[in-house]
């Protein structure tokens, strides 16, 4: 797609930080998408889909594999379970919707807790363990959201992707975002470390799993239907009240203030808070969510934004502060309107 050449100047500094990541983290291909008020005013693609010597090149039918990004796809089904009335409040006891083997390590749990990583559970091999009172800190654990799912799956009796396919997909003609029990043309191979135990791709397709792939172009999409609290194409395509519940701030009011805000599974910008992976300049009522595949999208409603990175590596090469490097991308985004706004650009 061809863009404004002005809209190619204005954000070389965003151009140049996704470039520099790619250097810094091992891939191959990597790719950005800016859309504000309505258009694409910045589309750039990278480099190659693997380190294969007839690999494709990185396109806009590229889909990359999204890893953490996907937990927005998941919120998104919460927000819908309780907007249906599936869910009666998110401060229902997760053991009300999930039979609790051991119902003493989930005391006290509400999906709240599950929604912004304050349930205070974590998983050592097969166990279930104690590590905090729930709502009384953050940790970003993966027994959270696959107790989460759960939730949502036995109280809609649907799966996360039948959700996401009937309310969102088919209405948005998505064809490149989607779960992926086998390979094919258009998805990138992950570069990583071979020894890394925390890499694993599934082959559900039911939504539950880590193997999603999305385009750039519809990530962005994505997020410019929050963005619009639900509208495309000139019409309300979700209910608001879905959008206004997984982007406005869920955590615990005693949560300390410097811990992370989340909406339902979003980063969401509110108060300061010095661990968050949100950057300093981005404002107020911005949210964003972050891969460890450092696909990353950010939404702006103050600017009318939306801005997505990807690239096919995953983890974090010796060195290299991922969300630190996450933080200055937002920057960077803001810090090119303002020069806009100041320029007339």
């Amino acid at each position: 797609m061809q863009t404004d050449q002005k809209s190619d100047l204005l954000f070389v500094p965003v151009i140049d930080h996704v470039k520099n990541t790619a250097e810094a983290v091992d891939c191959t291909g990597s790719a950005l998408m800016i859309m504000q008020d309505g258009g694409v005013v910045l589309e750039e693609y990278w480099g190659k889909q693997s380190k294969e010597e007839d690999a494709k090149k990185v396109q806009a039918t590229t889909q990359f594999h999204i890893a953490s990004v996907r937990k927005c796809y998941i919120g998104f089904a919460a927000a819908y379970a309780v907007h249906k009335g599936f869910i009666r409040s998110i401060d229902d006891l997760v053991t009300e919707y999930v039979p609790a083997n051991e119902p003493e390590l989930f005391e006290g749990v509400t999906i709240r807790h599950l929604l912004t990583h304050t349930h205070g559970l974590k998983k050592s091999g097969s166990e279930i363990q104690r590590e905090f009172p729930a709502g009384e800190r953050w940790a970003y654990r993966g027994i959270g959201i696959d107790t989460l799912t759960e939730v949502i799956e036995n109280a809609t009796g649907r799966s996360i992707a039948e959700i996401l396919t009937e309310q969102v997909f088919s209405k948005l003609d998505f064809t490149e975002t989607g779960w992926h029990a086998e390979m094919n043309g258009n998805l990138v191979d992950v570069i990583r470390d071979p020894d890394d135990i925390s890499w694993y791709n599934d082959t559900s397709v039911s939504g539950n799993e880590r193997n999603m792939y999305v385009s750039v172009r519809e990530l962005a999409k994505w997020g410019e239907l929050h963005l619009n609290k639900g509208r495309a194409a000139g019409e309300q395509l979700v209910p608001s009240d879905i959008i206004e519940l997984a982007t406005s701030v869920q955590s615990p009011k005693m949560l300390e203030a410097d811990l992370p805000q989340n909406g339902f599974l979003w980063f969401v910008k509110d108060m300061p808070a010095k661990q968050t992976e949100i950057g300093d300049s981005v404002p107020e009522g911005s949210f964003q969510i972050l891969g460890y595949t450092g696909v990353t999208l950010l939404v702006i409603p103050k600017y009318n934004l939306v801005a997505v990175r990807a690239f096919n590596s995953f983890g974090s090469p010796a060195g290299y502060d991922y969300l630190e490097d996450v933080r200055a991308f937002g920057d960077k985004v803001v810090g090119c309107i303002l020069k806009g706004e100041q320029t007339g650009d």
